[in-house]
């Protein structure tokens, strides 16, 4: 399961990404905001999802949206078992998953456009964790 957050300033984007995920069939459930509101807090919906993905963070994943991403970034690894990356090119997210085993992608949408999202999700969503020693190490470290 992959669930959605994002703010005013990320919902246009999230609203696109839902029907993107729809297109290629993956099993999403939006967390909210579930419609623009200039006054609300990105922390909310980080919380949400982060909650979400914290159940079983071996399986589930998130995509949060807020205007930097940083903050919904840092709101989401602030819960057990998650594992959010910032990402705003599709090496990083590449990255964040071969490395680091992600489970939150966190986007910019003041930075990225809605096609450099998709090509960003898409990617992070089809890359696997590489098992690799010193990386299964690092996030035992983290852990």
């Amino acid at each position: 399961m992959i669930y959605l957050g994002a703010d005013h300033r990320g919902f246009q984007l999230k609203e696109e990404i839902k029907k993107f995920l729809a297109e290629k069939k993956y099993q999403f459930e939006d967390m909210g905001n579930f419609s623009y509101d200039p006054n609300d807090d990105y922390t909310d919906f980080a919380k949400l999802v982060a909650q979400k993905v914290s159940e079983k963070p071996e399986e589930h994943k998130g995509v949060l949206i807020c205007g930097s991403g940083v903050g919904v970034d840092i709101t989401a690894n602030k819960f057990r078992g998650v594992r959010s990356a910032l990402a705003d090119d599709v090496a990083t997210a590449k990255q964040s998953r071969e490395h680091d085993n992600t489970n939150v992608l966190s986007l910019p949408a003041d930075e990225i456009n809605f096609e450099l999202a998709k090509q960003i999700i898409e990617t992070w969503l089809t890359t696997t964790f590489s098992n690799g020693e010193k990386y299964k190490r690092r996030i035992d470290k983290i852990e």
